[in-house]
């Protein structure tokens, strides 16, 4: 096996190795162009033919990309895409980064995954490095991955090697991105862990961590995600009872912030939207069931933030109410379908389930969200609207994603109705008795 890594070490250390991504979407495309900005020579793979058609030509898709670099890697030939498999054999490293959604009961859905690592397998050879980026739960690497990859007849560390590193994306963070943000990586073997470790190290400035085995790094992306999920659900239920006793929930946690150790901010919201914290702690539950054990905190916590939508819904009908006004008929605008400010990114974003029980109820619904120009949700378009036309006409208006680009001030002046799940209006000086908020 050191024959095999000590040539793997040697190309990754000149920049000579060839690099592989599959899957070219908020994970798989940052990381590929980071790759080609080091100076490698990077293939993106991916099965929907406009995403690689857009990168091949260089046009982004990506909020957390430069546009510039993009075209300028693909255009000194450092980067470019396919569908076509067949030139996995001509890489060194694959990376695989695709979806790992959950199915209608709330299972684990590895089919990307396993089809992904069904066409790498094919194309397998020797001294190639596998990584698995995607969220998954503790086990995949070595129960899923692992078998499939060694029914090519090669053997994991010894012909080939295997890795766990999971992605730390965090769409519109301005501080952290692909390039800064530290990585962990776990191998099946020590050797494994070693060449993983200094293909990230080659590529990132942030601190690469190793830890003893991929099942490590399975179980530590998932903390880090049911540790956001469990204190969401927390502060949302702060909030609902908050409300209840007529306190504002969000002057509590202002205060609670004074103290300088032993408190972190978490702050309520309409829901939890994302391809992550939604997803991730239903995979350990699912794991769980595996020893016998029902994750009894992080179920609690889940259907807490899943009950958010509805609370929305009945503090906006309490809201229309007081006016004398039904919500079957009214009309009604939401400001931001973005799961979190100034993105494009809509996976998972609570305002689709607010969409939902909203329509439901016969309310007459207009969305704006200046990063969505329009978008499909449950068979039906949604065009965004331009809010400065309606907000006088709508008989309310909640604002479900706070981007800074909206002029909050304008807002409240002209709303009929308002209702705040972000506390976006913090800072508006005029007409703050007109605010409704969660």
């Amino acid at each position: 096996m050191s024959k095999f890594k000590d040539e793997l070490l040697l190309k990754l250390k000149n920049k000579t190795a060839k690099l592989g991504v599959v899957g070219l979407g908020y994970v798989g495309l940052p990381l590929a162009v980071e790759k080609a900005k080091v100076g490698y020579e990077v293939i993106g793979f991916d099965v929907q033919k406009k995403k690689v058609q857009m990168v091949n030509e260089g046009h982004n898709y990506i909020g957390d990309i430069v546009d510039l670099d993009l075209a300028r890697l693909v255009q000194e030939g450092k980067l470019r895409a396919t569908t076509d498999f067949s030139f996995v054999k001509d890489v060194d490293t694959v990376c695989i980064a695709v979806p790992t959604p959950l199915d209608l009961y709330k299972q684990p859905d590895l089919s990307y995954v396993v089809s992904s690592t069904r066409s790498v397998a094919k194309y397998l050879h020797r001294g190639m490095l596998v990584v698995l980026e995607s969220t998954t739960y503790p086990g995949t690497t070595q129960e899923v991955l692992r078998p499939i990859l060694e029914e090519s007849g090669l053997k994991c560390g010894t012909d080939f090697f295997l890795a766990f590193s999971p992605e730390r994306i965090d769409p519109g963070n301005k501080k952290f991105n692909t390039k800064n943000t530290p990585k962990v990586v776990g191998g099946c073997t020590k050797d494994c862990t070693e060449v993983a470790g200094m293909l990230y190290r080659s590529v990132l400035e942030g601190d690469i961590m190793e830890v003893s085995s991929p099942a490590v790094a399975e179980m530590e992306k998932i903390l880090e995600n049911t540790f956001r999920n469990v204190n969401i659900a927390l502060v949302n239920e702060m909030a609902i009872l908050c409300k209840r006793m007529n306190i504002d929930i969000w002057e509590v946690i202002e205060a609670a912030k004074t103290k300088p150790y032993g408190f972190m901010a978490f702050y309520p919201g309409p829901g939890l939207g994302g391809h992550c914290i939604p997803l991730d702690p239903f995979y350990l539950e699912w794991k769980a069931k595996e020893y016998d054990y029902h994750t009894k905190l992080i179920e609690a916590s889940s259907v807490i933030n899943d009950f958010m939508p509805e609370f929305v819904l009945g503090n906006v009908m309490k809201l229309l109410n007081g006016q004398k006004k039904a919500l079957n008929g009214a009309m009604v605008l939401l400001m931001g379908v973005a799961y979190k400010k100034d993105i494009d990114d809509m996976r998972e974003s609570p305002t689709l389930k607010i969409i939902e029980q909203l329509e439901k109820n016969g309310a007459d619904i207009r969305v704006n969200d200046p990063f969505i120009s329009k978008f499909k949700h449950k068979d039906k378009e949604y065009v965004s609207v331009t809010w400065e036309n309606e907000i006088k006409i709508v008989d309310i208006v909640i604002i479900t994603t706070d981007h800074s680009l909206y002029d909050y001030e304008k807002i409240v002046a002209e709303a009929n109705l308002l209702y705040d799940t972000r506390n976006a209006t913090k800072n508006v000086v005029n007409n703050r008795e007109k605010i409704n908020k969660l």
